[in-house]
């Protein structure tokens, strides 16, 4: 059984590690000195905690033990001895702040995202760097995400943090004739964060809260920074996130176990932040610089305007990933498009699309198209067909509430129970 100050640990590394980072890369300027202390002020809160006692501020704790960690290993390196003298001077003996994360160091995130997506880097390294450093990913997380070996990308964030150093470039926000050099690149960043909140590459939660909650605040931000007249796709985004998120109380059961689109109970949805998001895509969709991720929200709006399953209009959905298909002409996007054609016009149709997509090779890795065609080869009565691909998008997963959900549905067609 986890002990109360292990849990206490985890609980801050999964809400606080972007802040936390954030708030050392700003004190030290350097990637790899903010990581490798706050790993060591984790590893002493799993040695202290259980005899101390959970401080009262963990978050606190861990930044000031952080910061400590960091200059005994600035210490060590003589060329770094003036600066290592005025930080001790800055930072003081306590281990306990009422509060670490001031509106200054909120704006630290916001930082680290604009540093880590300079036009500098390569796309690839901006995304995973985000996501090692604001997210906490491990790099083995990162990897399969990017569908590449752990040693790979190890070396991708290394290059990328070296990168960082030698050319010096700044950790702050651009000035605003910057930002639109950088903006695709933020937004990216900012989806992905999300959408590993939405759904977590790996572990027994499905959703983390915490990052979609920031994903969501630092668009807003950004979208703030961009005012009188934000592109179409800040806004896009903005309503995207919102309309994702305001089922989250849906998504899971009481037992953490996944619930799909079709089978949620639609009053649990958070209709102040769907009033909200259809305000902002038809704001997003009358601009002449509407993107993806308008269109994204423009499908994700179709969904929430349905009170109940059977009220989605599916026609509609496929003319948007028509359009969408067009701007973003990718394997993901193609997938989720013979969905909506499958729910349009039969799982027959779905799944002649769905095939194309696997002769293509580029998804192999990918569990959800083994996942969908098993589904949609259920709805055709195709149960020995169901179960093997239900076993192929099995070997795939890596989240513990996805794998649960695809052994029921495994179960079910091997033991041929009533297709639903």
């Amino acid at each position: 059984m986890i002990s109360p100050a292990n849990s206490a640990v985890d609980a801050v590394y999964r809400s606080d590690w972007g802040r936390i980072i954030a708030t050392l890369i700003r004190s030290f300027g350097d990637f790899d000195v903010a990581e490798e202390a706050a790993q060591e002020a984790f590893a002493a809160a799993l040695n202290q905690w259980p005899s101390e006692g959970v401080p009262s501020s963990p978050a606190a704790w861990i930044i000031q033990a952080a910061k400590h960690k960091a200059i005994d290993r600035l210490r060590r390196q003589s060329r770094f001895h003036e600066k290592v003298e005025s930080y001790a001077s800055e930072i003081g003996f306590t281990t306990e702040q009422p509060d670490p994360f001031t509106n200054e160091i909120t704006d630290d995130r916001l930082r680290l995202i604009f540093t880590c997506c300079h036009p500098a880097l390569a796309p690839e390294a901006q995304i995973a760097l985000t996501l090692r450093t604001l997210c906490g990913l491990q790099t083995e997380e990162i990897a399969r995400a990017f569908l590449v070996a752990p040693a790979t990308m190890a070396q991708r964030l290394v290059r990328a943090k070296r990168k960082i150093r030698d050319a010096g470039i700044p950790y702050k926000v651009p000035d605003t004739a910057e930002i639109p050099t950088r903006l695709d690149a933020v937004l990216t960043v900012i989806y992905l964060v999300f959408n590993e909140g939405y759904a977590s590459t790996q572990g027994a939660q499905l959703v983390r809260g915490d990052l979609c909650a920031e994903a969501i605040r630092l668009a807003r931000i950004v979208r703030m920074l961009m005012a009188p007249l934000p592109p179409a796709e800040v806004t896009g985004l903005l309503a995207l996130m919102l309309l994702h998120h305001s089922r989250r109380d849906a998504r899971v059961s009481e037992k953490g176990d996944l619930i799909v689109l079709e089978e949620q109970d639609r009053s649990r949805w958070r209709r102040d932040e769907i009033t909200e998001a259809l305000a902002l895509v038809r704001q997003a969709l009358i601009s002449p610089d509407a993107g993806s991720f308008s269109f994204q929200a423009a499908i994700a709006a179709e969904h929430c305007r349905a009170r109940q399953a059977e009220a989605t209009d599916w026609r509609q959905i496929v003319a948007l990933y028509d359009r969408l298909q067009t701007l973003q002409p990718t394997p993901i996007v193609s997938l989720n498009r013979a969905v909506a054609v499958a729910m349009a016009d039969g799982p027959q149709q779905g799944l002649a699309l769905i095939d194309q997509i696997v002769a293509g090779g580029e998804l192999d890795d990918y569990h959800l198209l083994p996942a969908t065609r098993a589904e949609l080869l259920r709805r055709s009565g195709l149960k020995r067909e169901a179960a093997e691909s239900y076993r192929r998008a099995l070997a795939l997963v890596t989240n513990d509430a996805e794998r649960r959900f695809l052994e029921k549905r495994l179960i079910e067609v091997e033991s041929g129970a009533p297709v639903v």
